[in-house]
């Protein structure tokens, strides 16, 4: 079944216009920031004797300093206002703080400036809460994951265009500092008036009574998210993310002058390589997610950050050249080609990082709290990233190079994101999911829209191989709680994994009743919590690719807790190395290929009165088809 693509959103007034006001956004930042960071580093004599190391430090700092002041007070402010005229407000606000900038350029008054980069904060942080607010109210669950990779695209892209045109504007001669002052007020006024287009956005919480005390109100925020582990885990691995980046970008202007004895146009070369990286990774998602939200690439890119960040630290230290050069030079030189994609598949990685994240906080948050949700990560961002530039700056004072600080910050990564998996099971799962269905097979859901995305059901479908619960697993937009035999989830080391994500145990009645009461208690609780559970009413996997005649533990269960039953039919997995089927095993892995077509079909939910187990079964064997 073919889906639309997350292009075809740019064309649309309920994404097109919000998409480019926030791309103007960031763009506008990043010409400005990149102009006064390039200015400093370039010109340092003529603007200020302070270090340059600290002021590229410093700079980014107070730029996210706003985040942690104001996110708190921005969250509560797009929950309870209409969200197209609060952004018109901000554009306006970003206006203002252009024109004062405009005046720090024209007197080289670099504290005038300092403090626009502070106000350009205080502007993202305001407009981050709506930004991420509105999109799940605009665009349908299966739209998400694309208009999230489209708008990480479009931010990532005015990252790179700013940080290109800022760098090269700025050291245009003699006009530079006009053409910034100029260029940075047109594309604010550019951001305005796309926000004018954006289709009005209602308050999810209207009657909120504002707190305007930062402190108790951030302190508030926090807890409200902690109370929901996975989106709380997800925040924090978003956040770990910046703290990766800050670092990482932070220290480019001067990698590029110092290490690899370039001209400013190194530095935007390096910008430009990661940037299109991270762009290139966020549109990738959609594709390798199957038009959900697939948590399971987030291991993917983490793997991918660590990788690439200690190879960066690697890659430089073969890098020989000690004299200056600009592009054409510096990619002659060797060891450069392997900078670059290091800095490229680094970008690549963290969109497919990044991503997956974004979606997963914004489908299982309480929608009405969703922005002061999204205010709360900006609030961990900003205390991540500004840890990174004080930890960068300590290391460095320490006497660490700059590619040392790379390796460095790779092996953290490795470290912060194993935790991550191991306290939520359910990223390292879907992960290896992911990892074993696309690579051994080519895997399709038919209506896997059919899964829902809210409330409680019991998912039914055949039981072909030991794989059924990884493809089905795999297919769903939510976690599972799947029913398995009692023998195989005692399985040494297995155990551990069946326990943290929380499978039950069922036994026959002849062979332990405890048990298989236990497991009626725990799906009724399950079922009224609201979750998936998903059950294989033949109790066993098949011995010649037939259905088997299903049980009637589906009525048990339904006479306690009554929910909707959804048939689902795998099709294609019979014969294969997984099965039970009788052929030579070594013929068996090859049947199919190295990709054969796997498919899952998923039938329309059922109500409980309407089901019966042979009902059921006849309907799992329409949904399967001819095709074992």
């Amino acid at each position: 079944m073919s889906k639309p693509s997350q292009f075809k959103l740019l064309a649309q007034r309920r994404f097109a216009p919000f998409f480019w006001a926030q791309f103007f956004g960031a763009f506008n930042d990043n010409v400005f920031k990149t102009a006064l960071l390039t200015v400093l580093t370039f010109e340092a004599l003529s603007w200020t004797t302070m270090d340059r190391g600290f002021l590229n430090n410093l700079i980014p700092g107070l730029f996210i300093l706003p985040f942690v002041l104001f996110s708190a007070i921005a969250g509560q402010l797009a929950d309870k206002f209409e969200k197209s005229g609060l952004v018109r407000y901000i554009k306006l606000l970003e206006i203002a703080i252009m024109l004062m900038a405009a005046v720090g350029w024209m007197r080289q008054d670099l504290w005038l400036l300092i403090a626009a980069v502070a106000g350009m904060g205080l502007h993202s942080a305001l407009f981050g809460p709506v930004k991420y607010a509105y999109l799940p109210q605009k665009l349908a669950p299966n739209e998400l994951v694309g208009g999230n990779g489209l708008v990480e695209m479009g931010t990532f892209v005015g990252i790179l265009l700013g940080e290109v045109l800022g760098a090269v504007l700025v050291l245009h001669k003699p006009w530079g500092v006009e053409l910034v002052a100029g260029g940075t007020i047109a594309i604010a006024c550019a951001g305005w008036l796309a926000s004018r287009a954006i289709p009005l956005s209602p308050a999810p919480a209207p009657e909120l009574k504002i707190n305007w005390n930062l402190a108790t109100e951030t302190v508030r925020n926090i807890r409200y998210s902690k109370q929901n582990r996975p989106v709380f885990l997800s925040m924090l691995a978003n956040s770990w993310f910046w703290f990766y980046g800050a670092i990482l970008l932070a220290q480019f202007p001067l990698y590029a002058k110092e290490y690899l004895h370039g001209d400013h146009g190194i530095f935007v070369l390096l910008l430009t390589i990661f940037s299109l990286g991270i762009g290139t990774g966020s549109l990738l998602c959609e594709r390798l997610s199957g038009h959900k939200v697939e948590i399971g690439l987030v291991p993917f890119g983490a793997i991918g950050l660590t990788i690439f960040g200690f190879d960066l630290f690697l890659a430089s230290g073969s890098y020989t050249n000690t004299s200056l050069v600009d592009i054409a030079g510096f990619v002659q030189q060797q060891g450069s080609i392997r900078i670059l994609l290091d800095c490229l598949l680094i970008g690549v990685f963290g969109g497919l990082y990044i991503v997956p994240l974004f979606a997963l906080i914004q489908t299982r948050c309480d929608p009405q709290h969703m922005s002061r949700t999204i205010a709360g990560m900006n609030i961990l961002n900003a205390v991540f990233m500004v840890a990174a530039a004080l930890l960068a700056m300590v290391l460095l004072n320490l006497g660490l190079s700059i590619p040392q600080l790379f390796m460095v910050t790779a092996i953290l990564n490795a470290l912060v994101t194993l935790y991550i998996f191991t306290v939520v099971p359910e990223f390292l799962l879907r992960f290896l999911a992911w990892l074993m269905l696309h690579s051994t097979h080519r895997v399709r859901t038919f209506n896997g829209e059919r899964i829902p995305a809210e409330g409680a059901a019991i998912l039914v479908c055949n039981h072909v191989s030991y794989m059924d619960a990884i493809v089905i697993l795999a297919a769903s937009p939510r976690p599972l709680r799947f029913v398995m035999d009692h023998r195989i989830f005692k399985i040494p080391l297995l155990s551990t994994l069946f326990k943290a994500v929380r499978a039950i145990p069922i036994a026959p009645a002849s062979e332990d009743p405890v048990v298989m009461e236990a497991a009626f208690g725990s799906i009724a609780r399950a079922l009224e919590r609201g979750e998936l559970v998903c059950i294989f009413p033949e109790g066993k996997l098949t011995h010649d690719g037939e259905l088997n005649e299903f049980k009637g533990g589906i009525m048990k269960i339904l006479e306690r807790t009554p929910v909707p039953v959804i048939p689902m039919a795998l099709r294609g997995l019979w014969g294969s190395l997984w099965t039970r089927s009788a052929d030579n095993p070594f013929q068996r892995s090859f049947r199919s290929g190295p990709f054969g077509r796997l498919e899952l079909a998923v039938g329309r939910p059922m109500v409980a009165a309407e089901v019966t187990p042979e009902i059921l079964r006849a309907e799992v064997a329409r949904l399967r088809g001819a095709r074992k």
